[in-house]
């Protein structure tokens, strides 16, 4: 192949080339090159290997697409890697080009979407570099899977757990690149101490309970605005919570109150608003702290754990026709919150309580009652009980106002403790997932509210993001529209609406 005008070195700072059709700059040491478009201007080949060079063109471009490409163009374009500058100091604007040769350049990472607008790009050599297979390389790695183009293999220097492996055989940037955050998606201007939510005929539904205002607020997930909207209020008397039931087509809503007794709504279609339904005997519920619903052997329950001194915590269930009182579980115990729980199979409560560690009942399938089991022994004065499960793994988290909390595990005889919490002045420890990522937020009295996010290979739950929240005595998460958020709720402050996102650290 005939070779003209060829450029053997470069002393001077920029070559100005003009009107050629072949031009070789191969190992020249050449430092830049600027062309001046001309209408005569046909290049056909251009060799630029094994060069240091800083940039190409005036604003760092190669302005090659000015010229009418006939034939195939290899180019090397990338800075020394001992020079200051380097190939993130240019773009790649030569959408004519068929083949790219960036060989032998000491190439470790490439500008993002650098080749994206190749649309011509027939073959790349990337042969004699070795990459930094981390974060900044996702983009090229996805672009590896996608392009039709004919590409040397992509060789790996870092990290260590990638070193002299083919980009390609990488398994996935997934978990690597991306993390997630909690960012504010609304602010409700009143208090609450609870949040429940239940899906109905494809919409999604939330029953805020706020006591200063005697309501329980209804909101619906607005899909056009991509916000909460007020859906329905029900008024009461220092409502202290809102438990929705939904049977067949029907949706209840259980109304704890601490004054005035308790109360059930139903929906009613032809009101398209929530009626009384029926009145829950005051006789047995005097200070309602938590509801909890359950089913077993397809009958739906809910009890109500009462914390007065004379409490009578109890079981309800539903009869077709309403719901009756079932069993009253124990008193004099001021119950502080109810846990339904499967345990290898067979149904379990969990209560605990201010005068005595959280004790265990279990379903007996003969009696159909719940009779007294076991305890979590060293664990007085729990005010919240919940269960989660990971990797087929069960998990409670115990909330205490004085001195830590705990993450126990089960471990096919007894929950054992696996962690504790510092948590001086918390109401409450809610384990809450959004796909594979599992968290715990912890709400304090006295300082800002955390999250903590489970880690995987520590097998331990890590400090992930402080959030303030006045006096937070509830969060639930509620997912929608592929998206997920989850309501802190305040006793003193402004309920907040938090959306859990994913942030691409590869961008």
């Amino acid at each position: 192949m005939g070779v003209h005008n060829c450029v053997y070195a470069c002393a001077f700072a920029q070559t100005t080339m003009c009107c050629v059709t072949h031009m070789c700059a191969r190992g020249t040491s050449l430092s830049s090159l600027v062309w001046v478009q001309s209408a005569s201007d046909v290049l056909e080949e251009m060799y630029v290997h094994l060069n240091s060079c800083f940039y190409f063109g005036l604003d760092d471009s190669i302005y090659a697409y000015q010229f009418n490409l006939k034939t195939k163009v290899s180019m090397s374009v990338l800075a020394d890697s001992r020079r200051a500058r380097g190939l993130g100091e240019i773009r790649l604007d030569v959408c004519h080009f068929n083949t790219y040769s960036l060989a032998n350049n000491h190439i470790k990472a490439l500008p993002r979407d650098v080749f994206s607008d190749l649309d011509s790009l027939i073959e790349l050599d990337l042969r004699g570099n070795k990459f930094e297979c981390d974060c900044k390389a996702k983009w090229l790695y996805l672009w590896l899977k996608m392009t039709n183009s004919t590409v040397s293999d992509v060789l790996c220097i870092g990290p260590p757990e990638y070193q002299e492996k083919k980009l390609n055989d990488v398994t996935s940037f997934d978990y690597e690149c991306t993390t997630t955050d909690f960012v504010v998606h609304q602010t409700l201007p009143y208090q609450s101490v609870s949040v429940d939510t239940f899906n109905s005929k494809n919409d999604v539904y939330v029953a805020i309970a706020q006591p200063s205002m005697e309501n329980c607020m209804v909101l619906e997930w607005d899909h056009i605005e991509m916000n909460f909207r007020s859906y329905d209020n029900i008024t009461g008397q220092s409502i202290v919570g809102c438990k929705a039931i939904l049977i067949d087509d029907q949706v209840f809503v259980v109304v704890a109150q601490l004054f005035g007794g308790s109360h059930i709504y139903r929906y009613d279609e032809s009101w398209t608003k929530f009626v009384k339904f029926q009145d829950i005997e005051v006789s047995r519920i005097s200070k309602p702290n938590d509801i909890e619903l359950f089913q077993i052997e397809d009958e739906t329950f809910f009890v109500i754990a009462d914390s007065s001194k004379a409490g009578l915590s109890t079981v309800y269930k539903w009869n077709s026709k309403g719901f009756y009182s079932y069993q009253s579980l124990h008193e004099w115990f001021r119950d502080t919150d109810a846990e339904f729980v499967d345990i290898d199979g067979k149904s379990h409560l969990i209560l605990s309580s201010r005068s005595q560690v959280p004790i265990i009942l279990q379903w007996n399938k003969s009696s159909k009652k719940f009779v007294p089991h076991s305890d979590i022994p060293n664990m007085e004065d729990v005010l919240a009980v919940k269960s989660f499960r990971m990797q087929n793994a069960l998990y409670l988290s115990l909330t205490r106002f004085i001195g830590d909390s705990r993450v126990m595990r089960w471990n096919s005889k007894q929950f054992v403790e696996i962690q504790a919490l510092p948590s001086r002045g918390a109401m409450t420890l809610q384990p809450f997932s959004f796909k594979e990522n599992h968290y715990l937020a912890l709400g304090s009295d006295y300082t800002f509210s955390q999250i903590y996010q489970w880690d995987k290979e520590k097998q331990f739950f890590k400090k992930f993001k402080e959030i303030y929240v006045q006096a937070p005595r509830s969060f639930t998460a509620v997912s929608t529209d592929r998206r997920d958020f989850f309501f802190a709720s305040s006793f003193k402050g402004k309920t907040k609406i938090f959306e859990h996102i994913v942030v691409d650290l590869s961008l």
